[in-house]
């Protein structure tokens, strides 16, 4: 399968909201897109009932249905999920993390799996974020904060990465708590792109529709499929 695992600095970083800009802009060429999460922790009750935004997002995205075949392991708490799972009196079980990614076999041109947290967030009692990404093998899409901070988040997150055998494609800084106009929202793109052994891909404005280029304003079309290929990442 060819695919990219979108993965993030921290948590609430907006790996949703970049996951779903992906998947729509993939859709608008014609790419039959499949989206997945090994777990998903952290839901609303609506009616009683639980709802996970992260999932309904993804769905709508992708036009995807079946919330299974998006995520087959969904907790209550939002905690990491082998915390959330415990405090529901189950376990994250791994072998379903991975038939999530395996069930899109032949149902799909290109699969996004999001992860959970950042790439050290654990995801069962035992392994990270990291190790399920190493295992899907597919190019990483690291999702940063535009705010203060994100240099070193956006650093580590490279550097485990390196240490554990990633290819990383590509970063994206996104924008969702408003920061373009604070002085690191203004000098970070620049200062990340100086330091950073990988392509910053660009940012997510507040509210945006896509992917854009350094300076928040001029449209960049960003090769999705190329870079699930290994190819450059502008077209």
């Amino acid at each position: 399968m060819r695919g990219l695992f979108i993965t993030g600095t921290d948590t609430d970083v907006g790996k949703t909201f970049v996951t779903s800009l992906i998947a729509r802009e993939l859709r608008r060429d014609g790419v039959c897109v499949g989206v997945c999460k090994p777990a998903c922790s952290g839901a609303e009750l609506v009616d009683g009932q639980p709802v996970w935004n992260d999932i309904e997002q993804l769905s709508a995205a992708a036009g995807v249905e079946d919330r299974n075949l998006i995520c087959r392991q969904r907790f209550l708490a939002p905690l990491a999920p082998p915390v959330a799972a415990a405090q529901a009196g189950e376990t994250v079980d791994e072998q379903l993390c991975r038939q999530t990614v395996s069930d899109w076999k032949g149902r799909c041109d290109l699969l996004l799996v999001e992860g959970v947290g950042g790439l050290l967030c654990p995801l069962t009692a035992t392994n990270s974020i990291a190790e399920f990404a190493a295992w899907a093998g597919f190019p990483l899409i690291v999702v940063a904060r535009l705010g203060l901070g994100t240099i070193n988040h956006t650093l580590l997150t490279l550097e485990c990465a390196a240490q554990r055998g990633l290819h990383v494609a590509g970063v994206v800084l996104s924008d969702g708590d408003r920061l373009a106009e604070t002085p690191a929202g203004q000098t970070n793109a620049d200062e990340l792109a100086s330091r950073i052994n990988v392509p910053l891909l660009g940012m997510v404005p507040f509210g945006a529709d896509s992917v854009r280029l350094r300076d928040g304003i001029t449209p960049a079309r960003i090769a999705w499929s190329e870079l699930a290929d290994g190819r450059p990442p502008l077209s």
